[in-house]
């Protein structure tokens, strides 16, 4: 009966696929991407887990089915990613298709039924980052409130492919209704337990003026926070002690040059994490001819202060900053600085940049504390179509630059560094996809690999 089942299953999907490629080829506006991928994982099953005779061992190697539609609709975006890993058993005696039962049951799984299923949309999205009014539920890159000083470019990536996080963002521009003057964000990095979340509120006092630039000036008002800081240390009992961290500042930005040759704005910010630390930040952003995106930062940084406190690795590094802000802050403040840098080619076929940031002074003897080294993060890309069917994602951050050797040295240790990088290579519709990531915990590397082959429609 299971076997029939799985077959009508399949059946379905096939000729839902191709109902949709042919309204796609009959010029309908209705863009489908459809992906069904095969291929084998290794489950890791933790024994306290186990819930009753599962049958499961420590350690399984089951197929992987993974169906993965992505639709768009004008500013409508929706993607499911619905992974069945299962085993066959049709011999004498066997039962047929075993199912990997943690991931469809909460008590199996060890989660509530908000962190099982939620996940199992990748996203659903309104609009772009920056419209009047931008929404998106699922995975997030790019979490980021205002100049980015508090929350910049946070993602509830960092687990995959072996976790899926369910996040949510909502941003609303007064343009919308024709009241340009003030505008909201908001952004959770999991709805299932609402550990990191924010907000920004901001005005435009100038917006009812006829000068250009000046009635783009923004004044806001950010707060973020972690309500379990030590979620993901390895032990779950350190959590239930741990404070809150909350981070509250104000911000100011202002279009100074927008024209084809040189954008620039410029911003500031002064925020306040726990214990009484402080900083500040003045810079100017934009783009030079089109197609490099710049920023110059100068900082004034309390004692203590890690700027961007949430940021795109932030989930691997929560217990590092959580340590580093325990106990008051000194009186002492130091000068930081950030720059970036890159360029994108070829209508963003081709894209590189790198961010570092860092204090001016050497880093004090024996000091663990995350903000007291400098700190590089570079991305690549390459877009399908450049290279007969290869693209590349490509993705190297790296923490506590000159801890433990030469700045040189230790930028191309993968110590405390996060790299990830994903290839695909597609020939017709037939897609060849590797995941790779590599992270430091805890005085070892986690390494996550996987290999997929898909159909795209």
């Amino acid at each position: 009966m299971r076997i029939a089942r799985l077959i009508a299953a399949g059946m379905l999907i096939g000729l839902c696929a191709s109902a949709l490629t042919a309204a796609e080829a009959s010029g309908s506006p209705f863009d489908f991407k459809f992906e069904l991928g095969l291929g084998t994982d290794s489950v890791p099953v933790d024994p306290t887990l186990n819930v009753g005779d599962t049958g499961y061992g420590e350690t399984a190697t089951y197929q992987k089915l993974a169906f993965q539609p992505d639709v768009a609709i004008g500013k409508f975006g929706l993607g499911l990613d619905l992974t069945v890993r299962f085993n066959m058993d049709l011999g004498s005696g066997g039962n047929g298709i075993d199912i990997y039962e943690p991931d469809w049951i909460p008590e199996k799984a060890g989660k509530n039924l908000f962190e099982l299923y939620l996940p199992k949309i990748a996203y659903v999205r309104w609009g772009q980052k920056g419209d009047p009014l931008y929404a998106k539920l699922g995975s997030f890159e790019d979490g980021t409130l205002g100049n980015g000083f508090i929350m910049g470019n946070y993602s509830n990536t960092r687990f995959l492919p072996e976790t899926r996080i369910f996040g949510a963002a909502l941003d609303v521009d007064g343009k919308l209704f024709n009241f340009p003057m003030v505008g909201l964000e908001t952004f959770v990095g999991n709805l299932a337990r609402f550990d990191v979340f924010g907000a920004r509120a901001y005005v435009r006092p100038l917006s009812f003026t006829e000068m250009p630039l000046f009635k783009e000036l923004q004044v806001g008002a950010s707060f973020a926070a972690d309500r379990e800081p030590l979620i993901y240390d390895g032990d779950d009992t350190n959590d239930a002690g741990a404070d809150m961290v909350s981070v509250f500042g104000v911000d100011t930005r202002l279009p100074i040059i927008a024209n084809p040759i040189v954008l620039m704005a410029a911003f500031g910010d002064v925020a306040f994490q726990n214990g009484g630390r402080w900083g500040s930040a003045l810079g100017v952003g934009g783009k030079l001819l089109s197609f490099m995106p710049y920023t110059a930062q100068l900082r004034l940084l309390g004692s203590g202060f890690i700027p961007t406190y949430f940021d795109a690795t932030y989930d691997v590094f929560r217990a590092n900053k959580y340590n580093a802000i325990q106990g008051d802050a000194g009186s002492d403040a130091a000068l930081g600085w950030l720059a970036r840098l890159g360029f994108s080619l070829l209508g963003d076929l081709i894209a590189f940049s790198v961010t570092a940031d860092g204090p001016f002074a050497p880093a004090p003897a024996a000091s663990t504390v995350i903000s007291d080294y400098s700190h590089v993060r570079g991305v690549f890309t390459i877009g399908e179509g450049l290279l007969a069917g290869f693209s590349l994602d490509a993705l190297y951050e790296k923490y506590y630059l000159g801890m433990d050797r030469s700045v040189l040295e230790d930028l191309v240790s993968p110590e405390n560094a996060v790299i990830g990088a994903k290839i695909n290579y597609a020939t017709g519709p037939a897609v060849l996809s590797l995941l790779y990531s590599l992270r430091y915990d805890n005085g070892e590397f986690i390494v996550t690999s996987s290999l997929m082959s898909s159909i795209r429609f």
